[in-house]
């Protein structure tokens, strides 16, 4: 780079990491309930409640279901990413830093959201808590955190996801029924490069970053609209010359939060990290 950076690189260059940031940097943003363009620091996610439909007499009032409607607040939190670029050590590269600083932005922001997200899932109660920390996953297991999201009458709609660490997915793999094509469906197309597979309904992904602790893993079953994720202001870039450091500081920053809207909707499962 020059000492003068045009306004059309740095425009470029933010084109850049949002796209990488899109394609490779979080798993989990679009398995969320989503707010983009938030004004301020907080916004409000509405969880709905349940509707009874009852019986009314001839000519008579249709019953109001009075619907509650409760406000989940999510609050943003501002995250940055940047580092230094030499102009002197750039002539001595023969790979493109830019591209270099490109992925490795958005990739931390990326790890960042999906943090959030988790953060957020781990904040549901153990009410619906399967498995324990002395046994590795297994069939059973799952089949009960299956049955728990039946029990709280979470949608069946195509919108249910899983997230598993590297070690749950190898012992998933073992799993005929989750191994085979005859039982399981393809990965998913927003995820490509991801371990993923729809099986009992569900989207299953491979995460390395479910909380660990010692040997007790836990990872989570869950419903779109259970977890939401906020973002005031998506992936951004800053290009500025520093002639003190006789360097480029390439910034790249954004504004996002998640929340827990319903806990009915996310299932924790415990196991052990073998």
């Amino acid at each position: 780079m020059s000492t003068q950076v045009s306004e059309s690189f740095v425009k470029q260059f933010q084109a850049e990491v949002h796209l990488a940031y899109q394609q490779n940097g979080s798993k989990l943003k679009n398995m969320v309930r989503s707010q983009n363009n938030v004004k301020g620091s907080s916004t409000v996610f509405q969880k709905v409640g349940k509707g009874v439909a009852s019986g009314k007499a001839r000519h008579g009032l249709v019953p109001v279901m009075s619907i509650d409607h409760t406000p989940i607040e999510c609050e943003l939190q501002d995250y940055y990413a940047g580092d230094w670029v030499d102009a002197l050590d750039e002539l001595k590269m023969n790979h493109d830093e830019k591209q270099v600083i490109v992925n490795a932005g958005a990739y931390a922001l990326g790890r960042k959201t999906d943090e959030l997200i988790i953060d957020a899932l781990n904040l549901a109660s153990t009410t619906n808590d399967v498995g324990d920390y002395t046994k590795e996953l297994d069939k059973a297991t799952l089949l009960k955190a299956f049955a728990k999201l039946n029990s709280n009458n979470v949608p069946d709609d195509g919108q249910r996801f899983a997230v598993v660490g590297p070690l749950q997915w190898n012992a998933l793999l073992n799993i005929q029924e989750f191994a085979s094509s005859d039982y399981a469906g393809e990965n998913m197309p927003y995820l490509k490069g991801t371990e993923s597979r729809k099986w009992l309904g569900i989207n299953w992904v491979m995460h390395t970053g479910l909380p660990l602790s010692s040997t007790n893993r836990d990872c989570f079953i869950f419903h779109k609209t259970a977890i939401g994720h906020a973002s005031g202001q998506d992936v951004k870039s800053d290009i500025t010359w520093h002639g003190d450091h006789a360097a480029h500081f390439v910034n790249n920053m954004m504004s996002q939060g998640a929340c827990l809207i319903d806990e009915a909707g996310v299932v924790r499962i415990k196991c052990k990290e073998a």
